[in-house]
């Protein structure tokens, strides 16, 4: 495909395609999943508007098997049962690096399916980050920092503007060369058709209104914990709470389509009997789409400097997840219940090892967020979680260093996978 940009993910998808049989890529909609997949593609098969493919999907699915290998079957989730041909075609054919599927949604829970284990492997797709959009130097490595490096590089030249602006913009592959005009026109027909058509098409009947009230919602209380009594109100408006049943069924097709990303609570061993916060933080999988929600834009952000460290916190969550997915990290969230204090995101590694992030649009916040970091590292029992390999604040600002205290400052606009 002309005018591919690399993405963080095709490393590992060519890995994924060299040691399994299939690789299914998911994610939410206009993340760039087929153009990342059609890279490695000989074939690709359109599932959602090839009505020829879907008829030999009823008559005689094996034709579909027999063009040349790689084969991509594309928003593979309007027909379920391909996943089953899949398995079954790699079992019969032994080799790895067959079949590519891409989907924007998970299947409904009536659809019944083989788990793939040992034969699909999974790969996700996010928006792309700064460091993938051109907007960050990607100087300072975050594999690069746990490892102990120091945080060295030069960022790329944006100023709080400017990040406002990617924060409204988004790392949408189809925005890249659009201004923040024309990008909120993308955007809001976007969010229309996740509440006119994406989310009432997962299931039993829902209501635009109120899905659009709910994304709103959302977008007030993006960074923060989702109080349910209050979100049901506000899905219901002037005619009362909706029901939890309801609220619980809006809120599971939009992670069904992959637009919510929750961070978990921590909950570690501790030297203290402090009380950790239960509840996860939200957060959608891009920024913009909470901005986008309350129909708001550069200079609303601007204006409100709270709400858009918010947004930004978003922005730079979005961008650890891309990093960190080669590094099979999670994540998640710490807060101390009793004295408010907080750490926005912990990263865990496979092997146990732990990193703390705190993150602030503006650099004059470091000191602050470098209490937090040591506090919870203090908090947290050393003997059973290890001390932690990275304390790290990321800043909209443009200064990278490491503190006398060892809690690194970094750019995220210096941050790179």
């Amino acid at each position: 495909m002309e005018n591919y940009r690399p993405r963080v993910v095709d490393a590992e998808l060519a890995q994924r395609m060299t040691v399994m049989g299939a690789v299914m890529i998911d994610g939410a909609k206009a993340v760039g999943k087929t153009a990342t997949a059609s890279q490695m593609a000989a074939t690709t098969v359109r599932l959602d508007v090839d009505s020829a493919a879907r008829a030999a999907l009823k008559t005689y699915p094996e034709q579909l098997f027999t063009h040349p290998t790689p084969i991509l079957f594309d928003e593979w989730q309007e027909t379920p049962e391909i996943w089953n041909l899949v398995r079954r075609a790699v079992d019969d054919r032994t080799r790895n690096g067959l079949y590519l599927l891409t989907g924007s949604s998970r299947p409904r829970d009536n659809a019944r399916m083989h788990s793939g284990a040992g034969r699909i492997g999974r790969c996700r797709m996010r928006p792309m980050s700064l460091y993938e959009s051109g907007h960050s130097s990607g100087s300072i490595s975050l594999a690069g920092l746990l490892q102990g490096d120091e945080p060295e590089g030069k960022p790329a030249p944006l100023a709080v503007p400017d990040l406002i602006e990617r924060v409204v913009v988004g790392g949408w592959p189809e925005l890249l060369e659009n201004n923040e005009s024309d990008a909120r026109v993308w955007l809001t027909d976007y969010m229309t058709s996740l509440a006119e058509i994406d989310v009432p098409g997962l299931g039993s009947r829902r209501n635009p209104t109120n899905i659009r009230r709910l994304l709103a919602a959302l977008g007030r209380h993006v960074g923060s914990s989702l109080n349910q009594s209050a979100l049901a109100q506000d899905v219901g408006g002037h005619q009362g709470p909706v029901a939890y049943e309801t609220l619980s069924n809006y809120l599971d097709a939009l992670e069904r389509l992959m637009l919510l990303e929750p961070l978990p609570a921590w909950r570690p061993h501790l030297r203290s009997r402090t009380q950790l916060r239960a509840k996860s933080v939200h957060h959608f999988v891009d920024p913009s789409l909470g901005v986008a929600a309350l129909g708001g834009g550069s200079s609303e952000l601007l204006a409100d400097l709270n709400a858009a460290g918010f947004h930004f916190e978003s922005l730079v969550l979005r961008d650890l997840r891309v990093y960190a997915q080669q590094l099979n990290a999670t994540f998640s969230s710490w807060r101390d219940s009793t004295t408010g204090t907080e750490v926005d995101a912990i990263l865990e590694l496979p092997n146990g090892r732990w990193a703390g992030f705190e993150i602030k649009l503006g650099e004059s916040g470091a000191d602050v967020a470098a209490r937090s970091l040591l506090t919870c590292a203090r908090k947290v029992d050393a003997t059973k979680h290890g001390k932690p390999t990275a304390l790290v604040v990321i800043t909209g600002g443009q200064y990278a260093y490491r503190r006398p205290d060892g809690v690194c400052v970094v750019p995220i606009t210096a941050l790179g996978p």
